[in-house]
């Protein structure tokens, strides 16, 4: 396939200093689709998660594996005049520049976003924060704090055992999200323009965004959500539900779909119950519900559940491993696991769930090696 044909931000270069998660899945979704990525990292040890495991994968963390692909590595100190100067030469050359350190910290090394605008003033500069560049300045920016401050470990957990952090560090991924967003928004208004601009998202205001409801119920009627285990707090039954072997997950949010569920339970008697005819009832009766449901439900495996209730559009599933969750994905046809081009056995990775009909997302190259040496090639591009 032909990169100019089939990729859709061909020819935008982008420079990336982030580390971690938010900032690399954020440049990784973006390289997907054709851009250049050229992620610069510490002498000696890189990316902090090149050391964050185990689980390794050939003397290689799997962290660090998960959102570094299609990227090349160089390694540069910030911090030497003769590496700073290498790299704003380069930054002539870029559309996007990418950072996750503390605010105020690429404008010392002089590499801050007034210092790149006065080589490049068409510059994109995207600052991933944790709680913003104000009064949050001073503050650590970590997905677990994130979580804990934010209010999303509040309504996570159970009401018996406490909050706890979701298994996977989702504000992270959620900001990179955001900063993938809007770095392709403001290369939008540049193509329009040829005017640069500085994007900021910081972990805070994307976990605030993320809770959705939750936050949007606090602000219009101030009430502050509470844990509620695996339950929802304005619909019923959704949440997970004993069957005779492994958790069955149930999302039955219109009365329709609550009828077939206890039709299909043989207790369609529940459906003109005065407490569970309405959802406003079936929340507010939801543990006497769920005795209900459970009692015909742990009769049968989930397996079965599923397969019977997703035959009458019932939403359901069983509560999978991640090995189950993939072999789902591959018998429905989405090909959850991809591998580099240029190495047909090479890294094993999860694809980009964005499919383009046109410009899809390609695989060109794995995750890079940690490069020690400092000659950066410079491209000699006019950027307006």
């Amino acid at each position: 396939m032909s990169d100019a044909v089939d990729s859709a931000l061909t020819g935008v270069r982008i420079l990336d200093f982030s580390r971690v998660l938010a900032g690399p899945y954020a440049t990784m979704l973006l390289a997907d689709f054709g851009a250049e990525v050229i992620k610069i990292e510490r002498p000696g040890d890189g990316d902090d998660t090149r050391a964050w495991g185990p689980p390794w994968f050939e003397d290689r963390s799997t962290y660090f594996l998960s959102v570094n692909r299609n990227k090349s590595s160089y390694t540069l100190d910030l911090k030497d005049e003769a590496d700073r100067d290498q790299l704003l030469e380069l930054a002539r050359t870029c559309d996007v520049v990418v950072e996750n350190f503390r605010p105020g910290t690429m404008a010392k090394l002089g590499l801050g976003f007034e210092q790149l605008q006065e080589v490049n003033p068409a510059i994109v500069y995207c600052s991933i924060t944790g709680f913003g560049s104000a009064g949050g300045a001073h503050l650590a920016g970590y997905d677990l704090i994130a979580q804990a401050a934010g209010g999303l470990m509040s309504v996570t957990g159970h009401p018996e055992s406490g909050p706890t952090k979701t298994g996977v560090a989702l504000v992270d991924v959620v900001t990179g999200l955001h900063a993938a967003i809007g770095i392709q928004a403001a290369l939008h208004h540049r193509f329009r323009t040829g005017e640069g601009q500085w994007v900021e998202v910081n972990l805070l205001s994307s976990v605030l965004s993320a809770l959705s409801n939750q936050s949007s119920a606090h602000i219009l009627t101030g009430m502050v959500p509470t844990l509620l285990g695996n339950a929802h707090p304005s619909v019923a039954p959704y949440q997970p539900f004993r069957t005779s072997d492994r958790p069955l997950a149930i999302a039955a949010t219109t009365n329709g779909q609550f009828r077939k569920l206890v039709s299909a339970i043989s207790r369609g008697d529940l459906a003109d119950d005065v407490r569970y005819s309405t959802n406003a009832g079936r929340v507010e009766h939801r543990e006497a519900l769920v005795s209900e449901l459970e009692s015909e439900l742990t009769k049968a495996s989930a397996d079965h559940w599923f397969e019977t209730l997703s035959e009458l559009g019932v939403p359901c599933a069983p509560i999978n491993d991640m090995k189950q969750a993939l072999e789902l994905a591959d018998r429905l046809g989405l090909t959850p696991i991809v591998r580099p081009e240029d190495e047909p056995e090479g890294v094993a990775q999860i694809k980009n769930p964005i499919t383009l009909s046109r410009t899809p997302a390609r695989y060109r190259t794995g995750p890079p090696q940690l490069r020690d040496d400092t000659g950066l090639f410079i491209r000699s591009d006019n950027r307006t």
